[in-house]
């Protein structure tokens, strides 16, 4: 076996164990779920991206899922490159209730039509979770 071969072996290996610990540790598999987001979101797939909204999804808690669709669609179709900088992040899984959880971050979020940014914007972000089976869905987001 070649060593770029091992090498991608290994990287599998890694990946395919640290998923299955993310299942059993509620920490592990909360910043999972952050990472994913962000991950849609830059890969602009709106679906999954609603795929991981709770059903009582708000935001500065007058949006709901439909602002988040409309506003996602808008989005994309302006910026060909969608761009999330989590500057910080900081995940914690609520001790008394493991149920649920919560990120804040400091985000900068770009749009650009080519290569430059056209448009880049500084946030304070906190993201409120509640797990539903093996999954964390997003029910509560505010910026600043």
């Amino acid at each position: 076996m070649t060593f770029s071969r091992r090498s991608a072996v290994l990287a599998l290996s890694t990946s395919l164990l640290l998923a299955g610990c993310a299942k059993d540790d509620p920490q592990a598999s909360l910043e999972a779920a952050v990472q994913q987001l962000q991950d849609h979101i830059e890969a602009k797939k709106k679906g999954a991206v609603m795929d991981m909204l709770h059903t009582r999804f708000r935001a500065q808690a007058e949006l709901d899922r439909e602002w988040a669709e409309r506003t996602m669609t808008l989005l994309f179709l302006r910026y060909p490159n969608v761009k999330v900088v989590a500057v910080t992040r900081r995940s914690q899984v609520d001790p008394a209730t493991p149920l649920s959880g919560q990120t804040e971050a400091q985000v900068v979020l770009s749009g650009a039509q080519g290569l430059i940014p056209e448009r880049v914007a500084p946030y304070a972000i906190t993201l409120r979770w509640r797990r539903e089976g093996d999954d964390w869905k997003l029910l509560d987001l505010e910026w600043q």
